[in-house]
């Protein structure tokens, strides 16, 4: 048989479960309070793309969900080794300073090309992994729908943007490409001398004002993609 002694003590764990219980409950509420805050006003009510880093005070005062904003921050790094930088080097890699640089770099031009596929597989890896981390956080109803507003404002809208991105620059690149190859087939009707061109067959003249034509209309087609990052990125 339980004692009284025995019966009082567990009455008193009881009661000291239940205090602990509101404590934590106190604190969540506490620090789901100032997570809130921290997106809204340090993210969402900012202009342009800001991923702030939360001093090491802000991020003890999230308690848990400093795990959530992990999720954000992991895919920005993530995407600024595994893309923005690599695509800068891709970039100067494969820039076109004249017309010669069409026939005497066309290597270049094609390990530019294949490396940008190589930067899509790596945007659709770190989408996905963002996506998955998203899709599993368990989240109050009122954090969840300022949570999800700083989620697609820093991690879809982006990813979105840079995609739009890589069709135009294919099409910069395939139609380099045949244009190098056009050049190197017809050399011996065509003088370059730096950016002035003598073409002596007027067939060939034709056909390659059509496709210098093309090239320019794509290169337009990347500036637009190019200036909607920009727009996103500086709000």
């Amino acid at each position: 048989m339980r004692t009284f002694i025995q019966r009082l003590g567990a009455v008193a764990l009881l009661a000291v479960f239940s205090f602990a219980l509101a404590g934590c409950g106190n604190k969540e509420a506490e620090q789901r309070k100032a997570f809130i805050s921290f997106l809204q006003t340090r993210v969402i009510d900012k202009p342009g793309l800001r991923v702030p880093t939360p001093t090491a005070e802000e991020k003890a005062s999230f308690g848990d969900y400093a795990q959530h904003y992990a999720v954000i921050t992991d895919f920005n790094e993530g995407m600024n080794q595994s893309v923005s930088q690599p695509m800068t080097q891709i970039m100067a890699k494969g820039a076109l300073r004249s017309i010669a640089d069409l026939s005497s770099r066309r290597d270049d031009l094609k390990a530019a090309k294949d490396g940008m596929g190589g930067l899509r597989t790596a945007l659709d890896q770190q989408t996905a992994k963002a996506d998955a981390a998203h899709a599993q956080l368990k989240q109050p109803d009122d954090l969840k729908q300022v949570y999800d507003k700083a989620y697609d404002k820093t991690v879809t809208a982006p990813a979105s943007t840079f995609k739009e991105v890589f069709p135009a620059l294919d099409s910069v690149f395939d139609s380099a490409l045949a244009i190098g190859d056009f050049l190197e087939k017809n050399k011996s009707k065509i003088q370059i001398s730096g950016s002035s061109v003598s073409v002596t067959d007027p067939a060939v003249q034709a056909e390659l004002n059509k496709m210098l034509q093309q090239l320019n209309s794509q290169s337009a087609a990347i500036n637009a993609a190019q200036r909607k990052l920009q727009s996103m990125v500086r709000g």
